[in-house]
């Protein structure tokens, strides 16, 4: 699912809202023990110890959408932590698209989320975060986060179906997000 930048929050009672983490969106695919990660460019991202853990869930095979993600002591996302490796990364799972054997796309939203809560607790794993969510109150959620320096909400039709064709999500960015100043140079430096 790509995501469409809108310029204002927004209440709808047919939304649910998400903190948007800075980090890496991958889809992690999970089979038979081993697991995969991928970009949303289509490249295998390497994380060793992180798909080590995340291959141990209690799942014969899983499909999650999320983002790869390095916390501080607060709880807020560090980009540079993460594209220096200098911390363990997590799995912010935000979305489950597979379980095994189950095609979970065709669900709304609202349920693959529950499932994914379900299958989140049912693994104890300390690398693997539930991207929790508010329904319907946007406005006061991104004036608290963007309050807190943080990168900015994402927005989802809670009975939507899982199209990666679609447009349905839509991200509202905190202009003032201190984290993405400099943000293009230095990533233009690290390609050279």
């Amino acid at each position: 699912m790509r995501l469409r930048l809108v310029r204002e929050p927004f209440d709808d009672p047919a939304y649910l809202f998400e903190l948007k983490h800075d980090g890496f969106r991958a889809v992690c695919y999970i089979e038979n023990g081993e697991c995969c990660l991928i970009s949303r460019n289509l490249r295998k991202l390497k994380f060793e110890s992180l798909q080590k853990k995340l291959a141990k869930l209690p799942v014969t095979e899983a499909i999650l959408d999320g983002e790869i993600i390095c916390l501080d002591q607060q709880g807020v996302s560090q980009f540079n932590a993460l594209l220096e490796r200098g911390e363990e990364p997590v799995f912010y799972a935000f979305d489950l698209l597979w379980l095994n054997g189950t095609d979970c796309r065709q669900l709304p939203l609202i349920e693959r989320k529950h499932r994914l809560s379900e299958l989140i607790q049912a693994s104890a794993c300390n690398r693997l975060l539930y991207a929790q969510h508010i329904e319907e109150h946007c406005r006061h959620f991104f004036k608290e986060i963007s309050s807190r320096d943080l990168e900015g909400i994402v927005a989802k039709r809670k009975l939507s179906i899982y199209k990666p064709s679609g447009n349905s999500w839509l991200k509202i960015k905190n202009k003032s997000y201190s984290q993405a100043e400099g943000r293009h140079e230095l990533l233009t430096e690290r390609k050279k």
